[in-house]
């Protein structure tokens, strides 16, 4: 099973950084578990904005009312970030590489060759196998790659099979 067919085309951000002659085969954007903490911030912060807004009003402490909701309109505001920014994270496998494409305004791309992996693992944590990501591992001879890590991946199985299968195929020839 292919996550990304070869006709798929990635988005423009992540298309500028292929080369002419490697070809996309997997694209996947990181797992939406990456925004549960802004999420529960979201909601913790407007269930205390709001015991201090009945609080406050009950004092008349207008002033400290719209403090709170500012403050949590600055929540807000940094949740819509977090949003955008794992809008535009991917992790690609072409033919050639692995990338990592990271952030909205400071872009940083990390890479792979795939002829560099010498191993590669996944872990998954509980909160992981419920939610269906894991954390890629991998591996290189004896050197520090910028492509070490990659956190929050989903369908970590699959991947990993397509993954394994492209850095190791099989000696008969036979990709399917």
């Amino acid at each position: 099973m292919r996550l990304v067919t070869h006709g798929d085309s990635a988005p423009s951000s992540v298309n500028r950084y292929l080369l002419p002659h490697e070809h996309q085969v997997i694209m996947v954007r990181r797992h939406p578990a990456v925004l549960l903490r802004p999420v529960a911030e979201i909601f913790g912060g407007l269930v205390l904005a709001g015991v201090l807004s009945k609080f406050l009003s009950d004092n008349g402490a207008s002033q400290a009312l719209a403090l709170v909701w500012w403050a949590w309109l600055l929540l807000l505001v940094r949740f819509v970030w977090k949003v955008a920014e794992w809008s535009v994270d991917y992790f690609v496998v072409t033919s050639q590489r692995m990338l990592l494409t990271t952030g909205l305004i400071t872009r940083k791309v990390a890479m792979m060759p795939l002829s560099k992996v010498t191993d590669m693992s996944f872990q998954r944590s509980l909160l992981g196998r419920m939610l269906g990501y894991g954390e890629f591992v991998m591996e290189s001879a004896g050197q520090d790659q910028a492509l070490r890590t990659v956190p929050h991946i989903p369908y970590p199985e699959t991947l990993y099979l397509e993954v394994c299968q492209m850095i190791f195929p099989s000696k008969d020839g036979d990709d399917d």
